[in-house]
Order: C-alpha cells, then sequence, then structure tokens
C-alpha cells in the first residue's frame, strides 16, 4: 500500500469511527454489556482458530529471532483465552460512568448545576506483542461510551485479527455498530505515522509499549497522548519505620515481579535505621539473584554490593537490579525523588504520621504510597476493575486509567424559567 492510499485507509478508518462513536455515546447500558459478553462467548467459541493464528504469529516471531520474553507475551493458551473472556465480562459488570450527574447544586439564582460525566469519543490504542490487550482495550473503549481504532505489534497481527473478528460478532449481537471497534488490517509501519496526526477524526492517542514507542507517540502525535515513559518507583524507608515491615515491603517491591513499571528501582534509607535494615535486607535481595548498586555510605554498611553510578538513579532497570542510596532524612528523600523519579508510584514506610502525611502532599506522582508496596499501583488492585494504562500526565486522567479516565466531564444547568438579571 503506497503512502497515499494508506492515508485514505486511515482516513476512513477514523471516519467510521466517529460515526459510530455517537451511536456507541448514547447506546444503554445493557446493550454495551450484551456486546461485552456476548464477544466473550464468541471468544470461547472460537479458541482453536485463535490459538491457531497465535501459532502463526509465534511461528514468525521465532524465526524473526525473537526473545523468549517477547515470545512468552505473545504466547495464548486456552487458559489465557479464558481470562480474556471473563476480562471482558468483569468490564460489563462494573458501573457505567456514562451519564452519571454529581456536584448538582443550586445556585442564588435558583438554576441547578452540576457534571456529567460523558465518552471522549473515539480513542486509538497503540500497543506491542500482548494481544489480550485487543480485547480488554476495547472492552474498555466500548464500556465508557468510546469508539476505537486499534493498531496492535505486527508481530501479533493473525491473533489480534481473530480476536477483533469475536469483538464484531458481539457489537453485532447487541444491534450496536461493528465500527466502534476497528483493528487495522495492515502491518505496514507508517499507519503509526498517519494515525496519530488524524486529529480530525481521533480524540485520544494511548500507546502501551516500549520507552522508544512511547517517545516517538509523544513527539510526533497532533493529538492529546494519555501516557507514561518511566517507572522509576521508589520506596523511602524512614527513621521510624518498623524493620520488618520494611524489610517486608521492599522485597516485595522489588522481587514480586521485575519486569512492571510499578517495581521500585531505588531505595532510600534513613540514616538512622541503615544499618539495622541493609543487611539483612540486602541479604535477601542477593539472595533471591537481585544485584544491588549503592551510593558510598550504603557501602559502608554492605560493601558486598556495586557501587552506583549517577546513571543508576535514573535508570528504570525492569530486571533484578536495585540502586540503594542512604539519606539524611525525609527532605532528602523527597528531593531525590524529585530529581530523579518519573512521577509514576513512590511509597514510604513510616510510623510517624508527620511525615507520612508531608510525603503524600509534596510527592509529585501518579500514586504515592504509606506503608505499602508500590506493586498496589494497578487498575484491578485500585478496584477499578481493568486499566488501559498507566498516566503520569497531569491533566485529565492521572495514574491507573480505568472506565472514568476514558470519560470527561461537562457542566449541565437545570433552571425553571430562570433568567440572568443585570
Amino acid at each position: 500500500m503506497n503512502l497515499t492510499d494508506l492515508n485514505t485507509h486511515i482516513t476512513e478508518l477514523g471516519r467510521h469511527a466517529r460515526a459510530a462513536s455517537r451511536l456507541v455515546a448514547k447506546a444503554s447500558t445493557l446493550a454495551k454489556n450484551n456486546a461485552l459478553v456476548f464477544a466473550a462467548h464468541h471468544l470461547r467459541d472460537n479458541t482453536e482458530i485463535v490459538l491457531q493464528a497465535n501459532l502463526k504469529d509465534l511461528d514468525n516471531a521465532q524465526r524473526l529471532g525473537f526473545d523468549s520474553a517477547f515470545i512468552d507475551r505473545l504466547t495464548l493458551s486456552h487458559k489465557s483465552i479464558e481470562h480474556i473472556a471473563v476480562g471482558l465480562e468483569q468490564i460489563a459488570a462494573l458501573p457505567d460512568p456514562v451519564g452519571e450527574i454529581t456536584d448538582l447544586a443550586r445556585r442564588p439564582s435558583g438554576i441547578e448545576v452540576g457534571k456529567m460525566r460523558g465518552p471522549l469519543g473515539v480513542i486509538a490504542i497503540i500497543y506491542e506483542a500482548r494481544p489480550n490487550v485487543t480485547a480488554d482495550a476495547a472492552g474498555l473503549c466500548l464500556k465508557s461510551g468510546n469508539a476505537c481504532i486499534l493498531r496492535g505489534g505486527s508481530e501479533a497481527f493473525h491473533t489480534n485479527q481473530e480476536i477483533a473478528k469475536s469483538l464484531h460478532l458481539g457489537l453485532r449481537q447487541a444491534q450496536l455498530p461493528e465500527k466502534a471497534i476497528q483493528v487495522l488490517e495492515t502491518t505496514d509501519r507508517a499507519a503509526v505515522g498517519e494515525l496519530i496526526q488524524l486529529n480530525k477524526f481521533i480524540d485520544v492517542i494511548i500507546p502501551r509499549g516500549g520507552k522508544g514507542l512511547i517517545e516517538r507517540i509523544s513527539k510526533e502525535a497532533t493529538i492529546p497522548v494519555i501516557k507514561h515513559l518511566d517507572g522509576i518507583c521508589h520506596v523511602f524507608i524512614d527513621a521510624s519505620a518498623d524493620s520488618a515491615m520494611a524489610i517486608r515491603i521492599a522485597d516485595n517491591a522489588k522481587t514480586q515481579r521485575y519486569g512492571t513499571c510499578n517495581t521500585m528501582e531505588t531505595l532510600l534509607v534513613h540514616q538512622d535505621v541503615a544499618s539495622e535494615i541493609l543487611p539483612p535486607l540486602v541479604a535477601q535481595l542477593i539472595d533471591k539473584g537481585v544485584e544491588c548498586r549503592t551510593d558510598p555510605l550504603a557501602r559502608q554498611i554492605v560493601p558486598h554490593t556495586i557501587a552506583a553510578t549517577e546513571d543508576d538513579w535514573a535508570t528504570e532497570y525492569l530486571s533484578p537490579i536495585l540502586s540503594i542510596k542512604v539519606v539524611a532524612n525525609i527532605d532528602e528523600a523527597m528531593d531525590h525523588i524529585a530529581r530523579f523519579g518519573s512521577h509514576h508510584t513512590d511509597a514510604i514506610i513510616t510510623n510517624d504520621w508527620n511525615n507520612a502525611n508531608r510525603f503524600l502532599r509534596e510527592v509529585d506522582s501518579s500514586s504515592v504510597m504509606v506503608n505499602a508496596s508500590t506493586r498496589f499501583a494497578d487498575g484491578f488492585e485500585y478496584g477499578l476493575g481493568a486499566e488501559i494504562g498507566i498516566s503520569t500526565d497531569k491533566l485529565h486522567a492521572r495514574g491507573p486509567v480505568g472506565l472514568e479516565g476514558l470519560t470527561n466531564q461537562k457542566y449541565v444547568v437545570f433552571g425553571h424559567g430562570e433568567i440572568r438579571a443585570g
């Protein structure tokens, strides 16, 4: 497909999505829920077809030399397809945010002013190898009254197309427009460039993938982007922290999973408790295969570690590597987070509630925690049911983005014949 034909194709997708978005925005909760439940049923019925498509993608990925972690993300099984189907049903069971009116108050003039929640419109999601994102993203967009255009990684092309067929069958059975969910049918990489500049028809772009993909889209898009670039998450162990709890939380924040954006990458420890906490904690981490990189003060306490460099404080490892720094007080800890953090998730372990409240107020991150592992920064754990990603932006959505994050609010006014005087 040449560039002109590709531009025409992407423009048509946008045009269809915009038309479908108006129909989905006014669809009943029952119709949207039915579409999701029907899609789940069709996905189960078509499990073998989806698995055959997935095998084709896996063969291509192995031939192209992708690593085992990539292959793992790409691989589907009977169990994972059942999880995808259950995920659609769980989205259907969530409260519908569309049409909700809040903050209704009568003004001195007699009018009543409130806010009504409504869809964003058309959302484009660009993502990499995980085929489950096709169903998750489509389900969240539909339930929140939005149309969506999905561009999955070319490595999962055949799998994504088969999952999309079940979604379309669900829409058709619920008498909703099939164009409400569109999956690009081309692997041409230039399609992304066309999609992220289609501001006439697309309202929001959500990239899900590696830092390179997100940086490119953030730089080139002419449409608002909901995203986070890095997950440089910190845990600060304060002087008053319970040492057993601090060790338990820090270990979990680092080792529960290494490759997630809410995994701790830097540990900050108050100098008054560093000698008590670091030896057992570092021994525990090293025993689990974690490479600990320490500043000079920490290395005096745990000398068998590796010297940290300035670059370590600004690195999202996504692997069993942890940087450790001893700080004089909470101010130094928060200064470090302000300088090197990524506004994703940061936690304090403390029994001093003045310090806890200072940390909550002063640390500028999308999730700030007291006495809990950073691994809880997740839509499911927050009670959102599901998430389409994490946002570290400051406008509109921030933190895990669920159904509410895919909507906005408009003012609504109820009058009783009032006119403005003067």
